[in-house]
């Protein structure tokens, strides 16, 4: 992604998933996939984050933990919701301790949704995000608020995210 004027950094916050997209994630780390090369580091702060990557559903005891992530990071910033628990609350949906999907607490910029969410699918949410990122960063720094497009969805658009 040669027009970012600095590499991002993604934060990864595990909201209550089975970890399969977890480690779908840290696949995307290994050097078969090399998330890297696009100049993506991974961090625990999110004061240092640019993307905000999100698994699993939100709940009473996690939807404050999210947004307090969400809050903490600096502006410009993209979130990213991966599995089908992210984007829609997946099978807990209709559990009684699951609110739904990221949207529910925070919004977000690219759904990628699967059981468990494929590293290919992943690496293109990403680079989806960083183009969104770099819009808003531009819209930012002219002063001319962005319109807000619908999300990006990598693969399949599940029937949840199409309202």
């Amino acid at each position: 992604m040669a027009y970012l004027k600095k590499s991002p950094w993604i934060i990864n916050y595990d909201a209550s998933s089975c970890n399969g997209c977890d480690i779908e994630i840290l696949a995307c780390l290994t050097p078969m996939y090399d998330v890297e090369r696009f100049g993506i580091i991974n961090t625990g702060n999110p004061k240092h984050a640019d993307i905000f990557v999100v698994t699993g559903t939100v709940n009473e005891q996690n939807k404050y933990v999210i947004k307090n992530i969400y809050d903490q990071m600096p502006d410009p910033k993209v979130v990213v919701a991966i599995g089908i628990c992210a984007t829609s609350g997946g099978i807990f949906r209709e559990c009684y301790n699951v609110a739904g999907g990221i949207d529910t607490t925070i919004p977000v910029d690219v759904y990628v949704p699967g059981c468990a969410a494929r590293p290919e699918s992943i690496i293109d949410g990403i680079v989806k995000a960083l183009g969104i990122l770099e819009e808003k960063r531009t819209a930012m720094v002219s002063g001319v608020p962005r319109e807000q497009p619908a999300p990006a969805v990598t693969g399949e658009k599940p029937a949840e995210v199409q309202q």
